[in-house]
Parts: C-alpha cells; structure tokens; sequence
C-alpha cells in the first residue's frame, strides 16, 4: 500500500510562513528591546501616523488590551505620542516619534534582507501576484 502526500493546506501554509517571518524578525530585534509586535505597531504608524487605539491594534493584529499594554511601553521609550484627537477630544490620538522613525531606519535593511530573502528564486512578476493574492485573500476575509 503507497502512501499518498497531498500538498499541505493553504491555511497551514500559510501559518508556516508567518511563523518563519516571525522567527526572522525576533532574531532581527533581539537586541532592540522591541518585540516584533511592537515592531509592527510602529510600521503601521510610520504608514498612518495619528490614528486611534483601536484602528492601531486591529491594524497590527493584536487586541485592544494588548494593545494598550504596548502603547505604554512604547511610550515609555519614547517611541510613541498620543494626543486628543482634535475632533474628539476623549480620544487619543497614537503617533510615532522621531525616536521611533530612528529605530525603523535602523532596522529597515535588514527587514529588507528578510523580505528579499524571503522571495528569492521568485521573479519580481511572481512576486507582484504573490502580493495581490495575498492581498485579495485578506480582502475575501475581513
């Protein structure tokens, strides 16, 4: 009797990879004294600085009790500022510092290193598909 191997599942596949990205950039930040979500909130604001709480943790795919925990340690280091909105004045308003755009910087070679690592023996065509499946994926999802 042979034994059939069917390809893994997309869903299991693509676990496996963001585990492997994340385990890149753990070790990328390890002497940082960020944590890859911390890493990943202060992305999101160098791309929309000034947003709420809120709109931040569910861009960088943590809970908002989470994300309130980071937000104080990021504050803490200096990397983060919050400001009342100015249409709202009960909400605060989360954006990066200079600090934080430095840190970014800092890392952002070797962030490249791992993406391009990542999507070597890709062509730059395949890579663009890769990113707008992954994209309509997402999209069919939230």
């Amino acid at each position: 009797m042979s034994e059939h191997r069917s390809e893994p599942s997309l869903l299991y596949a693509a676990k496996r990879l963001e585990l492997a990205i994340r385990a890149h950039l753990d070790d990328m930040l390890r002497e940082s004294g960020v944590t890859t979500m911390q890493y990943t909130a202060l992305t999101v604001l160098a791309h929309r600085d000034g947003i709420s709480a809120a709109q931040l943790a569910r861009d960088s795919f943590v809970t908002p009790q989470s994300m309130a925990d980071m937000l104080r340690l990021l504050d803490s280091r200096g990397l983060i500022s919050r400001r009342p909105n100015p249409e709202s004045k009960r909400e605060l308003l989360v954006h990066i510092t200079d600090e934080g755009r430095e840190l970014l910087t800092t890392y952002a070679d070797a962030a490249a290193a791992i993406e391009n690592r990542m999507t070597d023996g890709l062509s730059a065509r395949q890579v663009t598909e890769f990113r707008t499946a992954i994209h309509a994926m997402w999209e069919h999802l939230r």
